[in-house]
């Protein structure tokens, strides 16, 4: 089950398309955070060095997925300007 949701999200050999989700925590101290993907309770780690500009709890962002040391990791994070 899982391994078809990391297929599903992740396909190696397809670049990686353009995904929607809303930050659920991102410590900026830390330099870590969760993105929870839209129409969906999956969620995505994303660290600072993956992120493009500034985000904050609650935003809504857009991002790729890839596959990282400890799992998948969004990269090209970006605030959606309204």
């Amino acid at each position: 089950m899982i391994r078809s949701f990391i297929n599903k999200l992740f396909n190696p050999n397809k670049a990686s398309e353009t995904k929607e989700g809303t930050v659920k925590f991102f410590n900026a101290r830390k330099g870590f955070g969760f993105i929870i993907l839209k129409d969906s309770d999956e969620e995505i780690f994303v660290h600072t060095t993956n992120v493009i500009g500034k985000i904050r709890e609650k935003n809504k962002v857009t991002f790729n997925i890839e596959k990282g040391k400890k799992g998948l990791i969004a990269t090209n994070v970006r605030v959606i300007k309204k």
